[in-house]
């Protein structure tokens, strides 16, 4: 593709609207009751202290040096270090606001980790809603009801590293994957099992377990159209994306092929502008849908001596694709469907503003609890009788701990979304994205002692550019997590350096290669890290670096914070 991508979570790194800047300063400015602010200080304090890192230090001559290199000096920067028991090493702006991008991913993660378990499961169900007239004859529907589970797909589960995935010679074909539908294919044959032979009914994709919300506030309108965009549903098949291939033809001029993986009754493919290249003239395939349409248009060309082009696209309703495979499915079964595959979703009514209700505190929380994954209204079976519905099929997720090493090796954004609704629905009773943000920040402040004017969040995967985040708010996360029965599992999921997800790539020729665990952040001109750091004293630190209005397209930012966390390795 010649559309510039986000390096981390697959994100496309262009201009993005400037209303989180707008934001961070509207909260800049709100003045603070007396109170708080007699125990915290100024703003100005606070911001003249995090402007005065430890000048006459050896680490703060050299993180200097590097911020003044002209690729990067005209960026904004915040650092914040300091040892495993919380002790200041480092700082500089830690007290201001920027965008997390995926860094967000941590905060989320770790409100489910300890909210939910780590060996919660998701129980995907296919219910009748109707009677039989005669046996293998249901006067009624066939519901899919979702229940959160983010990985009804091909995923490999456990996640693996690279270095101990299988090596296969070149000359040999790799095992073909999962397929993408497994669970979906495994549930028709349960159905096909109990004798069902006529529905005089529609196949209904239910995700009522969260409302009907796909987006949230300030997701870009151009991310819609790719997999790290998908729109978020508590019934969601192969992440919410289809895999299109792109191949050249034979000779200039030839047309190209498009092929659609998983193959399944939804989008209809528009390549009539899609052509073969000449050779050496490179990839130039290009692919867009209109909002609410299901014909994907594929345009431009591809050289004829160019290797196959793959990209991910996001699926418009995944309720209503779900169903439309069940369908087809139980159809291939010898099963026949009167009706049409359909979505039910469920509208949102609160009408309280995001900003406000998000920061609604919840006074009878009990953070030493752990919450059972919520019932969703379509499961009549716990909430109207048993008599209405039958069971026809279920299938039981991984465990969450297992998905949330996936989520955060690979910064898998619909998988981190629904970690929110999925806390906002256990907690709360409701999986809006509102309410899941509102959990979130309860546990930040009263449980982890996070300041709470130091974030503010308006999704789980920090795809959002209103997302802000002060780096001493994600060290005091990292230090609090450090204290928890369930850091072991947590720490877990956060890349490693030269060895796994989104840091596979990073640190790999540095001595800090295995030695640095930690979340990358990615979007538009923004980037973050955050983590710890195994330090060459043998002692570990923690550490989050933040860039915002970087130069765009640059990667010097980069180059520039992997040094700066060399230097901090180094100096500890």
């Amino acid at each position: 593709m010649i559309v510039p991508r986000r390096q981390d979570a697959r994100l496309r790194a262009y201009m993005k609207t400037v209303s989180g800047i707008t934001l961070a300063v509207a909260l800049f400015l709100v003045p603070l009751p007396m109170s708080h602010a007699q125990k915290r200080g100024s703003r100005a304090e606070v911001a003249s202290k995090a402007a005065r890192p430890g000048k006459s230090s050896k680490l703060a001559t050299e993180i200097e040096a590097v911020l003044a290199g002209p690729a990067v000096a005209r960026a904004h920067w915040g650092i914040k270090v300091t040892s495993m028991d919380g002790a200041a090493i480092y700082s500089l702006n830690e007290g201001q606001l920027f965008q997390p991008a995926s860094n967000t991913k941590m905060f989320t993660t770790a409100t489910a980790l300890a909210l939910l378990g780590p060996q919660t499961t998701f129980t995907t169900k296919v219910v009748t809603r109707g009677a039989f007239s005669s046996p293998g004859k249901l006067v009624g529907d066939v519901v899919l009801i979702g229940a959160g589970d983010a990985n009804l797909s091909g995923r490999p589960i456990p996640y693996v590293p690279p270095a101990m995935r299988p090596q296969v010679p070149p000359e040999q074909q790799p095992p073909p994957s999962p397929a993408a539908l497994r669970y979906l294919e495994e549930m028709a044959d349960q159905v096909a099992k109990t004798g069902l032979k006529v529905v005089n009914g529609d196949i209904v994709g239910d995700d009522s377990l969260y409302p009907w919300e796909p987006y949230p506030q300030d997701w870009s309108i151009d991310d819609s159209v790719w997999g790290y965009g998908a729109p978020v549903s508590a019934l969601t098949i192969d992440d919410s994306q289809l895999k299109v291939t792109v191949t050249p033809g034979t000779a200039p001029g030839a047309p190209a092929a498009v092929d659609v993986d998983p193959i399944a009754p939804y989008y209809t493919v528009d390549a009539t502008a899609l052509t073969t290249g000449p050779a050496r003239s490179g990839d130039h395939v290009q692919m867009d849908r209109a909002l609410g349409s299901k014909v994907l248009r594929v345009y431009g060309s591809i050289a004829v001596d160019a290797h196959p082009d793959e990209e991910e696209i996001a699926i418009h309703d995944p309720a209503e694709y779900a169903a439309a495979a069940l369908k087809s499915m139980l159809e291939a079964r010898g099963i026949l469907v009167t009706g049409v595959a359909r979505a039910k979703h469920r509208i949102d009514n609160d009408a309280r503003g995001f900003f406000q209700a998000s920061h609604e505190p919840i006074p009878s929380m009990d953070w030493n609890r752990v919450y059972p994954p919520a019932v969703s209204p379509a499961d009549c079976a716990n909430s109207c009788g048993a008599a209405t519905q039958t069971v026809l099929a279920q299938h039981i997720s991984p465990s969450l701990i297992e998905d949330m090493v996936v989520t955060n090796k690979v910064s898998q954004n619909l998988h981190a979304e629904m970690f929110l609704h999925n806390v906002g629905a256990a907690v709360l009773n409701d999986g809006s994205t509102v309410n899941g943000v509102r959990v979130v920040r309860a546990f930040l402040t009263a449980r982890a002692g996070i300041d709470p004017d130091d974030f503010v969040f308006f999704d789980g995967s920090g795809l959002s550019g209103h997302d802000l985040v002060a780096p001493r708010a994600t060290v005091r996360l990292l230090q609090f997590a450090s204290t928890q029965p369930w850091f072991a599992d947590w720490k877990r999921t956060l890349p490693i350096s030269g060895e796994d997800g989104s840091l596979v790539e990073r640190f790999g020729k540095s001595t800090l290669k295995n030695h640095v665990f930690a979340k990358t952040g990615t979007l538009s001109e923004a980037r973050a890290l955050s983590g710890y750091i195994e330090c060459a004293s043998g002692k570990t630190v923690i550490f989050s670096i933040m860039v915002g209005s970087h130069t765009p397209g640059s990667s010097a930012d980069r180059v520039a914070m992997d040094r700066i966390v060399e230097l901090i390795g180094a100096a500890n």
